[in-house]
């Protein structure tokens, strides 16, 4: 390796500072062995030089041991050591034959390894480049189809991630020697091991309904999460009213047994504590009548319902009298409430009661929070996903992503102004998230990394060209469309639930709740399912975290 100009100069300063000492030393000996008269040039004439030829051929041994003789060494050997010194390396005299194997020739063979690896890829890149400019040279003079720019879109990213690999295999035998250590099993290093959830030091409440007390719930705000999520509030409010939980109808809310199974609740509970909406309008012939419709919220709107959900509710055949508000609660700043408030304020002898969208309600929080949930119970959740759908979920990873994986949710659409009213933001340019997956990545030792999203490919495939850990690239892998030969979804397929939106989603987030390690978006109720997934059913990992959680995005626009 070259060595940079200014150590050569240097260098070249110490050569002469060495050539001038040396110097000085033969000037500084040989001005006492000149005689007066040649001070300036060493002369021997002939007659001295037929003098010294006989003093030397006539030297005795015993002549070298006398006073002048040992003055002559003591002057000379002193030269010879310092003339030695300079010009000769004496460590490598002593010590070339006898080098010894050292921690440094492990780290010396890491970088002759790294540098060869790198100019394999560098050279691959260069065939790579020279591709992109030819393919330019012959559509220099005509217009690009879409085809042929995302081909060149294609080859452009794979180059990107070529780079990136060539980086990392330059940097690694640079990085800490504790990194491999840490991930050696033998070595005690799972960083990402499993979480003790506690589940023996849970607090719950029994659900035991009468039988004839009916809670219809209500669930108007956001997706499929945030209807899951008021779907779990509902039942609290049912148990702690005790009182049967009645799902909505898919007419006006999503298709709820298409994605859980209803029955399984129940069989968890050990009693009928839900009932489908078909099923009480079955025995109530049709007609359901709300007798009592107190609203959690009042604030935008009663019982946060507009006026199209509410003709809604009458085309399936539920009537009810005036709504009011159980207080003055807003759904942009709900207050904490407790058990005692929601019984004092909601128990009844009606038959059949509506409290509204209850998505946004702060109740007993940490309780509600914790690993299964805050019902008793015998299953590990209450709320999961369809029988169908978690086979699917395990039939995917066996075919795609093996046991030790790492999940993604990688929010981008509409998140971007979202994240950006929050303080501090949580979307993240796509180099910064780049290096906190592969961070996470390396941490877990997994080889490939599901990706759940909603990005669009040029950010995904941007995404993908840009996560490599320790020279590799590491896949990020979707789900792929219908195919046939493929039967890892063949469960779906054959029950009708291929293409359901809804039951997409519950597929991603099973499949992410099942993987070793899960990175999450903050803010995101999808987010949010997983990981209570994930606590409820001991999946959750001590490296499960938000994307670039405690970072700060790297650049953040204006708002409008």
């Amino acid at each position: 390796m070259d060595r940079p100009d200014s150590l050569s100069s240097d260098d070249d300063e110490l050569d002469d500072d060495r050539q001038n000492l040396i110097d000085q030393n033969d000037r500084k000996h040989h001005h006492h062995l000149l005689s007066p008269r040649s001070a300036t040039t060493f002369q021997i004439d002939d007659g001295d030089h037929q003098q010294i030829r006989r003093r030397f051929t006539s030297l005795k041994l015993h002549d070298l041991f006398n006073k002048r003789s040992l003055v002559i060494f003591s002057i000379f050997i002193p030269l010879f050591v310092l003339i030695l010194f300079f010009t000769t390396d004496i460590k490598s005299l002593f010590f070339s034959h006898l080098s010894v194997p050292s921690l440094s020739d492990s780290v010396a063979d890491k970088l002759r390894e790294s540098e060869l690896r790198a100019l394999f890829l560098l050279r691959q890149q260069q065939l790579g480049l020279f591709g992109l400019w030819n393919q330019s040279h012959l559509n220099s003079t005509s217009n690009l189809t879409n085809p042929d720019l995302a081909d060149l879109k294609s080859s452009i990213l794979n180059q990107i991630s070529l780079n990136k690999e060539i980086q990392q295999v330059l940097l690694s035998p640079h990085s800490s020697g504790n990194s491999s250590d840490l991930r050696d099993p033998s070595l005690g290093g799972d960083r990402c091991g499993v979480v003790d959830q506690r589940f023996s030091e849970r607090r719950t409440i029994e659900w035991k309904p009468e039988s004839n007390k009916y809670l219809l719930a209500i669930c108007v705000s956001g997706q499929t999460s945030n209807h899951l999520i008021c779907l779990e509030k509902h039942m609290l409010f049912a148990a702690l009213l005790n009182r049967v939980l009645v799902i909505p109808s898919p007419k006006i809310d999503y298709q709820y047994s298409t994605v859980l199974d209803i029955e399984h609740i129940n069989k968890c509970v050990g009693r009928k504590v839900v009932v489908s909406f078909e099923e009480l309008a079955e025995e109530k012939r049709n007609h359901i009548h709300i007798d009592r419709f107190m609203c959690y919220f009042s604030k935008p709107t009663l019982c946060y319902l507009d006026e199209e959900h509410l003709k809604k509710l009458k085309a399936v055949g539920v009537s009810f009298g005036s709504r009011e508000p159980a207080w003055g609660e807003d759904v942009k700043k709900p207050s904490r409430k407790s058990v005692q408030d929601v019984q004092s304020k909601f128990s009844s002898s009606d038959e059949v009661i509506a409290i509204g969208d209850v998505f946004f309600a702060d109740v007993e929080r940490d309780w509600v929070m914790q690993p299964g949930g805050p019902l008793a119970h015998k299953c590990k959740t209450l709320v999961e996903p369809s029988r169908l759908i978690v086979l699917t979920a395990q039939r995917f990873i066996q075919t795609f992503l093996g046991k030790n994986f790492v999940a993604l949710h990688f929010r981008r659409h509409g998140f971007l102004k979202f994240c950006n009213n929050k303080q501090p933001s949580c979307f993240y340019p796509i180099p910064q998230a780049a290096d906190c997956i592969a961070r996470v990545a390396e941490r877990a030792n997994a080889a490939v990394v599901y990706l759940s999203t909603d990005a669009a490919e040029s950010e995904t495939g941007f995404l993908q060209s840009l996560v490599v850990v320790n020279g590799k690239t590491v896949p990020l892998v979707k789900r792929p469309a219908r195919n046939s030969a493929e039967k890892w979804d063949a469960l779906l397929y054959r029950h009708g639930l291929e293409g359901d939106s809804q039951v997409e989603t519950m597929l991603d987030k099973t499949i992410s709740a099942m993987s070793s390690v899960f990175i999450g978006a903050s803010g995101s109720t999808f987010t949010e399912d997983i990981l209570r997934l994930r606590k409820g059913w001991g999946s959750a990992s001590a490296c499960d975290e938000y994307l670039c959680q405690g970072e700060e995005p790297n650049f953040i626009a204006e708002n409008e």
